[in-house]
């Protein structure tokens, strides 16, 4: 599951936390994995029928599940979420006459049914046959329904969102990654709407009365939650690739803005036969676009039926950018390599989570750096570590591969931990062992466990027969098990007969806790000196490493390690003298670094600024588009005191309006993709530093488009809008209410009513939240609505939710609430805040689950003390060096 929203708004359940601890399964040792269901049946097919009643939101549904009792037992449980059945019979499969209809008891808390026989059940083969009705919701659990707008008039469509837990809300099954079984689906649903599953249809037959019974093709074995259903009034756009069938399908109308996925997709299938060496295992594979959104996720995995969110998967030529289309590349690259790792091999329990996202995510990094090399992605994998270890560095933070017991728990454990931090650690340890011998482990690996679940270790001991010789799993056992973050100090450098020698040694990088007692790690470090080739060791503790050269050094050359580099003074004294001739991902790596150990208070915050003034304006886009980024933080830290905040922003407009006089407002002959991303992020960033000339322009530009279309060009209209939204007055604000109102595209209705919450006048903002708990933004915008406020005035955000916590509940996903709540008051300065994030958390929040709400307070905490006791040196830096 591609989640691009895990670092504002996440995960949990809604009502009554699953409180039972998980225990393993009953299998031989091999097969051992965790289960929170009863040990004494396994499924091994579904045959499920369902009538969906869309306009009652309500569901009709009959199950037969072929099970295998492995040991005697009077009773069956399995998973089940608001459902009420009607009928239950066991019947053996041969020999045995049928079972006495039996007693059904139904835990909503445990999520659970059981159904208990009259005499106990002997181990054998059994079909147990269900009847029962669900619920269809409106937010993205279980079976949902989304209403859109089109120039017909609202229609709904249907669609299935089950992972991690929510195919019981479906069909009463064994709804645990472990219980793999195959599934025939057969559904009943209006003749004129196009049904989706994960196979193709195999019939359709008109029922008459407007009705026709559709059946799919059986599944492969597969997990409960990778199980898809879509019913709707769709079109679908086709192609072929390696014999697998490829489709987009969208709501009607819509194919054409699917035609870059559609592309994509057929030259990313052909990348991952070749890469994993099984050919993908299905008849088809489609990507199911969907209006709405989600504060959990933007896509899901469903193995041959990739459901996304529109945002995420469709590019209308009217607004989208360059941007837009990298996201959705990454996004559906991300997808199918869910498809073997993920589905094909599935982790057994939730702990082992990592194996599917954080393998996925650095699938497709490296699947969109190589067949779109002119983005130049590859700096990409910085942020993506920058992302993993702000997490990371706080007393909150968790090991890669976690505990994990409960449901809610599940849903907290798609974070920037999972996916950040896992496709760092694969990024380092395929830098370590090589990439051929890396594919030749991943290759090993999908072989071995295809259909099958697996651990970390499964993977490891793989990597460790391709790699003979290196420590991948002493490695990956450091940096998988325990959580942190390494710090490689270079204590000193000296050259004598054309090396330097440099004198390392380990400690651990926090940004709260400088008193901890380090952890340790075996670092794989490449060091280079300038024009000199990289050398490679491993650090545990203290270690000295020679390196042909020189000069300034570079530490994690390269920056595949997933690590901080401190140096010396002197050192980096030496290094900032060179900044401007180092690689782009080196002066990333270097920016990045000194900001985090600036900020914690480990080498002077003026490195990094010192680092920023030095970077020319010539530097790579993405170099520009980092510091920019930085300015925009440190602009943040002051919000609230006028006077110094005023000095911050002139220092930060005089230093970046030379970079965007080079890109302007236009686009220029030939730039590259990098250069017309940065023209947005440098307009938005002047814009937020309150740069006048570039808000007036912005609000020109909007003012002109009636008589002028070419005043607001799609790659800046989001931009633009942007710019217009925050700085809106109330006649303005209206202005963009009716343009949302009156718009019939999804694609860009949902961005309208998302501006209508980022007013900064706060009378504004009040208006939005109250818009926000209407019907009019749709039933899966108002939650974003209400965290968009939350960004600018996250007390204002924070207090109205709570005061109006069981209708805003209605809005958020049930594996989204004890995020959800915190993450509105995250961008706060009041330490007040702290105090009601605790309350929430211990009122609403189960003991084992409030991590989130944990990580939240920890920090707001850091953000005081940044405010506190760094930005008195940026004031005195900024007296010497500002505008």
């Amino acid at each position: 599951m591609r989640r691009r929203l895990f670092s504002a708004i996440a995960l949990a359940l809604v009502g009554s936390p699953v409180a039972w601890a998980a225990t393993p399964i009953a299998t031989p040792a091999a097969e051992q994995a965790t289960t929170q269901l009863p040990r004494t049946v396994r499924p091994t097919h579904y045959d499920v029928a369902v009538t969906p009643h869309a306009q009652t939101l309500s569901f009709d549904g009959k199950v037969t599940v072929d099970v295998a009792v492995l040991q005697p037992t009077t009773a069956i449980t399995l998973n089940a979420i608001d459902m009420d059945f009607s009928s239950v019979q066991l019947a053996a499969l041969k020999g045995r006459s049928a079972f006495a209809a039996p007693k059904v008891a139904v835990d909503a808390q445990n999520q659970t049914a059981t159904f208990t026989f009259d005499r106990p059940i002997p181990p054998g083969g059994y079909k147990l046959a269900m009847v029962y009705t669900g619920k269809i919701g409106t937010q993205a659990n279980g079976l949902f329904a989304i209403d859109y707008d089109t120039r017909a008039g609202k229609q709904r469509a249907l669609y299935t969102q089950f992972e991690n837990s929510d195919a019981r809300r479906f069909i009463p099954s064994w709804d645990e990654p472990a219980y793999k079984a195959t599934f025939d689906l057969e559904a009943t649903v209006p003749v004129a709407d196009m049904a989706v599953s994960n196979m193709p249809v195999a019939s359709k037959a008109d029922l008459g009365n407007g009705l026709a019974r559709v059946k799919f093709r059986t599944s492969p074995k597969m997990s409960t939650y990778l199980l898809f259903f879509g019913l709707g009034e769709f079109e679908r756009a086709t192609t072929t690739a390696d014999g697998t069938e490829i489709g987009v399908i969208t709501q009607r109308g819509k194919t054409a803005q699917a035609a870059f996925t559609l592309d994509s997709g057929k030259a990313v299938l052909r990348e991952y036969n070749d890469y994993f060496g099984v050919p993908y295992p299905l008849p088809k594979l489609d990507n199911i676009a969907s209006p709405g959104s989600s504060q959990f996720f933007s896509a899901m995995e469903n193995w041959g039926a990739i459901y996304t969110f529109e945002y995420a998967l469709l590019l209308d030529p009217s607004i989208s950018t360059q941007s837009d289309k990298q996201a959705v590349f990454n996004t559906a690259a991300h997808e199918m390599a869910h498809q073997w790792f993920g589905d094909l091999v599935t982790m057994r329990w939730w702990d082992d989570l990592w194996l599917n996202e954080g393998f996925a995510s650095w699938m497709a990094a490296r699947t969109t750096e190589k067949l779109h090399p002119e983005w130049n992605t590859a700096l990409d994998a910085v942020d993506t570590r920058e992302s993993a270890m702000s997490r990371d560095a706080v007393a909150t933070t968790h090991p890669v591969v976690q505990h994990v017991e409960t449901v809610e728990q599940a849903s907290q454990a798609f974070d920037a931990i999972t996916y950040s931090k896992g496709e760092a650690v694969i990024r380092m340890l395929e830098g370590y062992v090589g990439a051929e011998t890396w594919r030749q482990g991943v290759r090993h690996y999908i072989k071995a466990h295809a259909y099958g679940n697996t651990v970390s270790d499964d993977l490891w001991h793989a990597m460790d027969e391709a790699a003979a010789g290196k420590q991948v799993t002493t490695i990956a056992h450091d940096f998988t098990l325990q959580p942190g973050i390494p710090l490689i100090r270079v204590d000193s450098a000296v050259c004598s007969d054309g090396r330097t020698t440099l004198k390392l040694s380990q400690g651990e990088f926090t940004k709260d806790r400088p008193g901890k007692t380090p952890l340790r790690w075996h670092v794989p470090v490449i060091a280079q000196g300038a024009g000199g080739a990289p050398v490679r060791t491993l650090v545990d503790g203290q270690t000295t490493l020679a390196v042909p050269g020189c000069g300034p050094v570079i530490v994690n050359a390269g920056q595949s390690g997933y690590y901080r580099t401190q140096y010396a003074p002197a050192q980096f004294a030496a290094i900032k003298g060179r900044f401007a001739r180092l690689s782009p991902i080196d002066q990333l790596g270097l920016l990045g670094d000194s900001w985090a150990l600036g900020m914690a208070g480990l080498q002077p915050v003026s490195d990094f600024l010192d680092l920023a003034a030095a970077t020319p304006a010539d530097a790579d886009p993405q170099i520009w588009g980092q510091v920019a980024g930085s300015f925009a933080a440190l602009d943040n830290y002051y919000r609230g005191n006028a006077v110094r905040q005023a000095a911050l922003r002139a220092f930060a407009i005089k230093r970046l309006e030379p970079v965007f006089a080079r890109v302007g407002w236009q686009v220029q002959p030939n730039e590259s993709v990098p250069a017309t991303i940065l023209r947005s992020q440098l307009i938005g960033t002047l814009a937020e530093l309150g740069d006048p000339r570039v808000i007036a322009e912005a609000r020109r530009r909007y003012g002109a488009q009636a008589s002028d279309p070419a005043a607001v060009p799609a790659e800046l209209r989001k931009t633009i809008l942007a710019i217009v939204a925050s700085h809106a007055d109330a006649a303005t604000w209206d202005r963009l209410h009716a343009q949302a109102k009156a718009e019939t595209t999804p694609l860009i209705k949902d961005r309208l009513y998302a501006m209508l919450a980022a007013a900064d006048d706060e009378a504004l903002a009040k208006r939005a939240l109250a818009l926000a708990l209407t019907d009019e933004p749709g039933a899966t915008n108002s939650a974003g609505m209400i965290a968009t406020v939350a960004h600018r005035h996250p007390d204002l955000a924070f207090d109205f939710a709570l005061a109006h916590r069981a209708q805003v509940d209605k809005l958020v996903d049930s594996t989204s609430s004890s995020r959800y709540y915190p993450a509105l008051g995250g961008s706060s300065f009041d330490p007040a805040m702290i105090g009601k994030i605790k309350a929430y958390a211990e009122a609403h929040v189960a003991p084992g689950s409030r991590r989130a709400a944990d990580t939240v307070i920890a920090n707001i905490k850091y953000r005081l003390m940044i405010r506190d006791e760094r930005l008195p040196a940026v004031d005195a830096w900024l007296g010497r060096h500002g505008a």
